[in-house]
């Protein structure tokens, strides 16, 4: 059990609070394992450094034990009345200022003993100003095991939105009717038909209750001991015994799950987002590769006055290539395979863009018959389409390594397409014919 519950610590079966052991234990080992990978670079564990704060304080939440629950709604629906109800105490600052609540805040349950459970009230979402509050509450949620999400009357357009989107975070959600007290029971009992309406597919019927956090005086008159009548008001506890009870059921017996589950959640986001980080690193490493081997071709193409040697050395400089993309992506090819991906790209790419390769083809044939300065340029120009189709094998097989050593739905002319397609050539084959040039001239 979660810290032992004073509600019905023995309702708890054991096959329940077994299995929340397993979750946690599995959870705080996915977190170890990613604080503690040794393969993650230096400079992407600096970028995400706040990231990995995050981790190590899910870590602690975990290895305490403690459960967050967080409170997440529009402005003045209550949140803040409604977590100090169910603490029982003003623990929350209550304002009937608009949007009194600026920041996150935290209170600890005391009706629950031990490892506790933690409420967590949140900036409301629609403050005229508020997107940084929105976000820092979206922030919140997102590390909570569970929601409680507030209304007080029938849900807007903004709040079925929101609603959906925090249903895409897989957080078990209660949605609360608070300000219950507004309305008569008929009434109270359309509103909480048309909310599970409203909500339906991403709340339980079962998790849809009403409150009154902080009711409204009792409109009472007083009769005087002559018979006169003098009105007034009599103040009425809160009522959110609906609320709690839902809530000890949820963690009586789901309590490490959701902790568990949350914190593998958290962990699989920072994973991707450590994957995506080192994908960009390895991308941008590639980009330096592929223009070493550019510059590489361009110059030896340029320089060598055999035609058919032009090729050889083409196609031998690209597999080089290939193969040590291959090794920066930790896939690595033989000569054989990287030779197949050359092949593959050189096809599509001479049947896409067939006036490239006839240049490159007459420029050659040309070199052979001019001297001097001529000469000079036209190496230039041919090492400048040498360069340029380096380029496009290179770009294109740092996608399909990228991908895990995919071609994708669409298939090697798809993804030569699309490399093409987001090439400025002139500017490269520009870039290319300077470069090759300066380093001709220097040899000279």
């Amino acid at each position: 059990m979660f810290g032992g519950w004073r509600k019905s610590p023995s309702s708890v079966p054991a096959t329940t609070q077994n299995g929340g052991d397993r979750h946690l234990s599995l959870a705080r080992e996915s977190l170890r394992d990613l604080i503690d990978d040794p393969r993650l670079p230096g400079d992407i564990r600096e970028s995400l450094a706040g990231d990995y704060a995050a981790v190590r304080a899910m870590l602690d939440k975990l290895e305490h034990g403690h459960v967050h629950i967080a409170a997440f709604g529009r402005v003045s629906t209550g949140k803040s009345s409604l977590l100090n109800a169910l603490l029982g105490e003003s623990r929350f600052k209550v304002s009937p200022l608009h949007g009194e609540t600026r920041r996150a805040d935290m209170g600890r349950w005391h009706e629950i003993e031990a490892d506790g459970v933690f409420f967590i009230d949140t900036p409301g979402i629609d403050e005229a100003d508020g997107d940084a509050r929105e976000a820092l509450a979206k922030e919140v949620v997102g590390r909570a095991d569970l929601v409680l999400f507030v209304v007080d009357g029938d849900m807007t357009a903004s709040e079925r939105d929101a609603l959906e989107q925090l249903s895409q975070m897989s957080r078990p959600i209660l949605l609360v009717l608070n300000k219950a007290d507004r309305y008569s029971e008929q009434e109270r009992g359309a509103l909480l038909a048309a909310l599970a309406a409203r909500s339906e597919g991403l709340v339980e019927a079962r998790n849809i209750v009403a409150a009154a956090a902080d009711p409204a005086p009792q409109k009472i008159v007083r009769i005087e001991a002559d018979g006169t009548e003098t009105p007034g008001e009599r103040a009425r506890t809160a009522d959110v015994r609906e609320l709690r009870e839902r809530l000890w059921s949820v963690l009586d017996r789901e309590g490490k799950t959701l902790a568990a589950l949350n914190a593998s959640l958290f962990a699989g986001d920072l994973s991707d987002k450590v994957g995506q980080r080192i994908l960009e690193a390895k991308r941008a490493l590639a980009e330096k590769v592929v223009r070493m081997y550019c510059l590489a071709k361009g110059l030896a193409v340029a320089v060598n006055p055999v035609p058919v040697a032009d090729l050889f050395a083409a196609a031998f400089i690209d597999i080089g290539m290939v193969r040590h993309l291959s090794r920066l992506y930790g896939l690595p090819l033989s000569d054989r395979e990287a030779g197949s991906i050359v092949k593959v790209v050189i096809g599509q790419a001479a049947a896409l863009m067939g006036t490239v390769w006839a240049v490159h083809l007459l420029s050659s044939a040309l070199k052979v018959g001019t001297g001097g300065l001529s000469t000079l340029v036209t190496a230039s120009a041919q090492g400048a389409i040498a360069w340029y189709s380096t380029y496009v094998v290179g770009k294109v097989a740092d996608e399909y390594l990228a991908q895990g050593k995919s071609w994708g739905d669409g298939g090697p002319k798809q993804v030569v397409q699309d490399i093409l397609d987001s090439l400025d050539r002139d500017s490269i084959l520009a870039d290319a014919r300077e470069e090759i040039r300066a380093r001709l001239a220097t040899r000279s």
